[in-house]
């Protein structure tokens, strides 16, 4: 799955959160000062050719939702991140988090407890 970037997780942030909406509903939902409606119509089928969004036809407008969900997506990126820079290895990957102290040594065996559990 494709990397997306700042702008464009943004925008799907937005769809995952509100879930279905035209181009224009999505611009209301941004802060003064607002994307220009044809930058963000361009980066919504730019979403849509890269296989996070499609869309249903209303006339002439299109109502675009996410098919790609929020878990997908983080889930993908995390395995990008065990592959390029942990060699494929997950053990190397919790390990890092457990030597920079992201988490405690209680925290994994918490995490394996649940596992064990089935949660």
């Amino acid at each position: 799955m494709k990397k997306l970037t700042k702008k464009e997780e943004e925008i799907m942030n937005l769809f995952w959160e509100k879930g279905a909406m035209f181009v224009k509903e999505l611009l209301e939902l941004y802060d003064e000062p607002k994307p220009h409606f044809n930058t963000l119509s361009t980066m919504v089928r730019t979403l849509e050719a890269n296989g996070f969004l499609d869309h249903k036809a209303f006339g002439n407008s299109y109502q675009y939702f996410p098919i790609v969900t929020r878990e997908e997506y983080a889930g993908s990126s995390f395995k990008g991140i065990v592959i390029n820079y942990f060699n494929n290895s997950y053990l190397s990957a919790v390990s890092s988090l457990v030597k920079e102290e992201k988490i405690t040594i209680e925290e994994l065996k918490d995490l394996i407890d649940q596992i064990e559990r089935g949660k």
